[in-house]
């Protein structure tokens, strides 16, 4: 058997140095794999659960199509979402774009004309600099009047609560914050901390709405924000709740008032929720849902893998290959555009669809830099598949994520490294 796997990792072109390199260091990780299965089993059993309460049956998987008048698979799955996420409601539709989709949608439907939104975790990911007007862009917050500050973390990555409550005014309508690092080497928050610090908004402004994005954090640990007092907590389908099977779609979970602003800028006024077909993709969002816990366990097993073998090799990992994980990105700092380009051939190379496709640096829309991306996906840029990308600018960090299988990430993992050894930028 032993022989068996070394021949077909040979045959997919990795050599017996590097993955004699990659077993020694996986031969340690089997504690840390052993906790991401005991909360994978917790989620799971969640997640049934919820699908029981709700009485999930295969007539839910029925399609939809026009108005959407009566859709009982849709309406029933945002109840499923809104007990997996301990919230009122919930809105969940193929009609959500994307991530960055579903974070302007909570945004602009909750805010107003002379609100002002506070972000707690510092900048905000790239693509919602241009939501925002940080840089101007056609329809953003800063066109209809609402006003944008922030509070950066503190050095050691915490929140800075003096911070906050100096910037909390009379027109803080919302507090934004950001649960993963996006594009920086910054740590990613806790559920639990970000509960400390909502806990700490509403003492001084109960009134103040707390959105988190809660992207690439979902079913990592044992809780959400929204179990601590989020009245937000929003989502990509094509990241971890979708468990690499929705093709498309987002989600927020909140409040029942947070919701219903949603669900009539989603829609209309007067619309709301009562509107938006299934279109035939009810099974995959269910499907999906079920098997995310144990799709982002795989991703985590990726994650804690990358770390150990690129720090043991002397790079920057964030976080480093110790620290509890809060997402499911691992980021690697090789300090040189080279490094970021030969991770990312790697990552493409071990692909099960495009493998043969080289990735190169392009100026992507929404971002101040060009950016290079390696997805060989079965969805376009689902990022809970395997997949890596970075800015190509200083400090030439990679962010790497996914794997619908721990075997697919380990792969994809040793592949990377065989690149770099190949090229000459990582000696063995």
């Amino acid at each position: 058997m032993i022989n068996n796997l070394c021949n077909i990792y040979e045959e997919l072109g990795i050599s017996k140095e590097v993955l004699d390199f990659c077993e020694n260091v996986l031969a340690g990780l089997k504690e840390r794999f052993e906790e991401f299965d005991k909360k994978a089993e917790y989620n799971q059993l969640k997640v049934i659960k919820a699908m029981q309460e709700e009485k999930v049956s295969d007539m839910h998987f029925n399609s939809s199509s026009g108005y959407g008048y009566n859709d009982l698979g849709r309406d029933t799955l945002e109840k499923v979402y809104a007990r997996v996420f301990n919230t009122e409601d919930a809105l969940v539709r193929p009609q959500i774009t994307c991530g960055t989709h579903a974070l302007a949608l909570a945004l602009m439907s909750n805010l107003r004309p002379g609100d002002e939104l506070l972000s707690v975790s510092g900048k905000p990911y790239d693509t919602l600099e241009e939501v925002i007007g940080i840089r101007d862009s056609i329809g953003s917050l800063k066109e209809y009047g609402i006003t944008y500050n922030q509070v950066d973390l503190l050095e050691d990555g915490s929140f800075d609560k003096d911070g906050i409550k100096n910037a909390i005014n009379d027109k803080t309508k919302m507090v934004a914050i950001q649960r993963s690092k996006g594009y920086q080497t910054r740590k990613t928050l806790s559920p639990y901390d970000i509960g400390d610090v909502i806990k700490y908004i509403k003492e001084i402004n109960k009134d103040i709405i707390v959105m988190v994005d809660n992207c690439y954090g979902e079913f990592v640990e044992l809780h959400e924000p929204s179990d601590f007092g989020a009245d937000m907590v929003v989502g990509s389908l094509i990241k971890n709740p979708g468990g690499g099977l929705a093709p498309i779609g987002g989600y927020i979970a909140g409040t029942k008032k947070c919701i219903e602003n949603a669900a009539y800028r989603l829609t209309a006024p007067g619309l709301g929720k009562e509107v938006g077909a299934s279109l035939g993709l009810m099974q995959s969002f269910y499907q999906g849902l079920f098997m995310a816990p144990t799709v982002v366990c795989g991703a985590l097993k990726g994650a804690v893998f990358a770390a150990n073998i690129y720090e043991k090799l002397g790079y920057k990992v964030v976080p480093n290959s110790t620290e509890p994980r809060y997402d499911i990105i691992q980021a690697i700092e090789f300090g040189h555009p080279e490094g970021i380009i030969e991770f990312c051939k790697g990552i493409q190379g071990a692909a099960p669809v495009d493998s043969y496709v080289t990735p190169e640096p392009w100026a992507m829309p929404g971002y101040d830099s060009d950016v290079i991306m390696a997805a060989g996906a079965f969805i376009q840029g689902s990022s809970i598949e395997l997949s890596a990308d970075g800015p190509i600018k200083p400090p030439y960090a990679v962010y790497f994520q996914g794997g619908l299988t721990w075997y697919h990430a380990k792969l994809g993992i040793i592949n990377s490294l065989q690149k770099l050894v190949d090229a000459g930028i990582v000696k063995l």
